[in-house]
This record gives C-alpha cells, structure tokens and sequence, in this order.
C-alpha cells in the first residue's frame, strides 16, 4: 500500500455503521514496558497491531522480554526491575518516538549498556529532553551530534529527582516515572500543564503508589513491581478521523464503541463542540482492569461545523488531532486560527508545514505562520496527488478529505498509517459501505 486512490463520496451515499477503533497506543506502549518491569506475567486484552507498538515489543524482546499474543490477549513475562539482560544489537524503536523515550527511561537502571536507535524520521527528533533528566538521576547517556538518535543507555544506580520540565509532554514525564520507580527515593515531574497521564493511572495497578499535586505527580523508588490484568480501551486519536468524517460527509452517522475518553485526551471533542458538530458521548464500563482509564460509547453525525480558534493551553490535549481538527476547520464557515503549534515541528514530520501544504494541494486556504496556523474555510476541497511525508496522521487526514473533495485524491506512501491504525483503509472501506 505504497499509495492509494480515495474518490468522492457518490451523491446520496455516507459513511454508516460502526468500527472498533484499535486500543490506545499510548496505553499499549505503558503497559508492556510496566509488564517488563514486574516479577510474572502481566496480561493485556485489547493491545493493538500498530507498528509503533511493534517497535517497543521489539525492543523488549532484544533485552529479554518474553511477550506472547494469543486470542486476542497479550501476556508479558517481567523479570522485575534491574533484570533485564544485554542486548546483542541496536534496539530498534523505528519510527516510534514514544518507544525509544520510555525505553530510555527503561534502560537508565539496569546494569546493562544498550543503544537505540530509530529510521530517519526518529533520528532527527530532540532527545535531550529525555537525556538531560535521567543523566540528572545517574545515567549515562551518549547522543548523535544535535542530541539525536541513536541513544546509547548505560545503566547505573540511580537517585531520585525533583524535575521541573519546561514542557508539557507525556513522553518525557513517563520515562522520567519509569526510570523513579526503578531509583533510589522519590521522584517528581512538575509540568507546565497537564499532559497525558497514562502512565500514573497504570502504576497503582501494578502496586506501585502515586501522588498528585496540581500538576506536579510524584513516584517512590525501590518498590516491587506486581504482575496486573489490564484492559485497554480503543484509541481516542484513531476514533477522531471518523468523528470527524462523519461530521463533513453529508447524512453520516457513525459509531465507535468502548473509546477511551481520558480527560488529557479529549481535548478534540471540546473543540468539535464550539465547531458545532453533532456527537455524543455516552460512559462504557470495562471494569477493574481498564483501571482509572475512562471509556465511552461515541457517535457522530453530519452537521454543519463553524470556525473556532485553538489557544496554545489547549494544545498538549489534542496534539495529534490537529491535523484532522485542521481538516474540519478547512470546510467550516469562517476563519480558524490554531495558535502555539510549535511541538507540532517536532513530530514523525515537520507535520505543522505539511499540514499546511496539504490542505493547500487539496484547494484549502491554509497558511503557517510562526507557530500558528490561520485556516479560512472554503465551500469544497479539490482532490489532488498529495504526499504524506511518511507521517500517518497526515496521510489519513488526507484520506478522510478524498471522502469530500470533488474528483479522486491520491495519497503517496499511504503504507505509513501502519504507525498507529493497520486496519484504517479497512474500515474506511467498512464505513463507505
């Protein structure tokens, strides 16, 4: 699936029906890497094909993670933490930034010397970030010149910080709890706001405690990790391309069950709200083993949307739904402006130009500026051959808009959405009918 073909809508057709998103990458990535950490064996249903995934059982496996999947649940074999074994090769991370930065924080403790390293894309995102806290603790850490990848890792006893990050990110806190709950003492990270929190709401149901203060989150060192059950709901970031599908195909109505609704996700549905879209949300129960992790039961339907602004608070809630929010703003009656999109510059691509230039290639009026992005809407889209830039999240944003542009639109290296969502052009197919 180098490229692929996505033609109009056929007049008085919509998409219909109902798809199970994947389970939440970032919850999947938590849970095997805490997995890794107990003594025994931790089992997760709902864990997701996504190669990004892939790439942290991949490493894992390289140190000596046994991790098995049959009928639908993942059992990790933990040797507990500090008892991971020497990697023969470079852990490869691919192209999963999530992967080589909790890996990091992995790493950091054990009496073994690893390197990570990633394709391309992976190599040219800043790592220091992650390094500069962990060498803080006791690590020691070796970068590629510009504080690149590939990282070598050599583990040391570590201590216990107080970490102030000046940025708000999920990632760099998680490797940093990874690494403090491995450490000698406590451990804090203090964000500027909330970021995601999967990784303090999975730790209790591994034994170990969490405290939270406003937005400084704190971890004990030293504490035998338990095996846990765990339950991953689907991803919220791979639901929002049908939400928001449905939202601009005229006569839609989808339904996306059991969806996990964390509040440091759903960030896009506040803003879908002011856009004036029609979705509900109703609670779905997953039990105990989904842990604190919130579920729902989602549907969307066509509506007309209106142009609203996204201010730069707003941003670490809904960093991977920007490009499909941008693609609702490009059809929306009024002008949009998406402010404080700097992170954005530092993912799989510089997806904040190339958002911009694909909604441009498919008749839009977008343009970046700075950090922001100013969005006029337009009456239609126009379909186009468009790349991807290798990123998944922009190749199937600009598989939704072949969905409502006039003519077909062709989307180069669409292989790419394998990243996050394997079965998407399956469920598009699904979708359409």
């Amino acid at each position: 699936m180098r490229g692929i073909t996505v033609k109009k809508l056929a007049a008085g057709k919509s998409l219909q029906g109902e798809v199970k998103v994947p389970g939440d990458k970032s919850i999947c990535h938590r849970a095997l890497i805490l997995g890794a950490m107990a003594h025994g064996a931790t089992r997760i249903q709902g864990m997701t094909q996504a190669d990004d995934v892939g790439s942290t059982w991949t490493c894992l496996r390289e140190v000596g993670i046994n991790i098995v999947s049959r009928c639908e649940v993942t059992t990790v074999s933990g040797r507990g933490w500090r008892g991971l074994v020497q990697p023969r090769k470079t852990l490869d991370a691919g192209n999963s930034a999530t992967a080589m930065r909790l890996m990091m924080g992995l790493l950091a403790s054990n009496p073994i010397a690893g390197t990570i390293g990633g394709d391309e894309s992976l190599s040219k995102r800043p790592m220091a970030r992650v390094a500069e806290p962990l060498r803080r603790m006791g690590a020691i850490i070796d970068m590629a010149p510009g504080d690149h990848a590939p990282v070598e890792v050599r583990g040391a006893a570590l201590s216990g910080i107080d970490h102030v990050s000046p940025v708000s990110s999920g990632q760099v806190k998680s490797a940093i709890l990874i690494a403090g709950v491995q450490s000698i003492g406590n451990t804090s990270v203090t964000e500027p706001s909330l970021s995601r929190d999967h990784t303090e709401l999975m730790l209790p149901l591994f034994g170990i405690p969490v405290e939270r203060q406003g937005l400084k989150v704190t971890v004990k060192g030293g504490l035998r990790m338990s095996p846990a059950r765990l339950v991953v709901p689907g991803d919220i970031s791979s639901a929002a391309f049908w939400i928001v599908a449905a939202s601009l195909a005229p006569g839609s109505r989808v339904r996306l069950p059991s969806v996990g609704v964390n509040p440091t996700r759903t960030g896009f549905l506040a803003v879908l709200k002011r856009m004036a879209a029609a979705v509900t949300v109703q609670p779905a129960d997953l039990g105990p083993e989904a842990g604190d992790e919130p579920a729902a039961n989602i549907e969307a339907r066509y509506a007309g949307l209106a142009a609203t602004d996204i201010e730069p608070p707003e941003v670490p809630g809904l960093i991977d739904e920007l490009p499909i929010l941008a693609l609702a703003a490009s059809l929306a009656a009024g002008t949009s402006r998406f402010r404080g999109l700097g992170e954005l510059r530092h993912k799989e691509s510089n997806r904040l130009e190339g958002l911009a230039g694909l909604l441009r290639a498919l008749g839009a009026k977008a343009e970046a500026s700075g950090d922001d992005l100013v969005i006029e809407g337009v009456q239609r889209l126009t379909g186009a051959k468009v790349s991807s830039a290798s990123d998944h999240r922009l190749a199937m944003t600009a598989m939704i808009a072949g969905l409502v542009a006039e003519g077909e639109t062709v989307v180069d290296d669409a292989s790419c959405v394998r990243a996050s969502y394997p079965e998407f052009t399956r469920d598009l197919a699904k979708l359409c009918g």
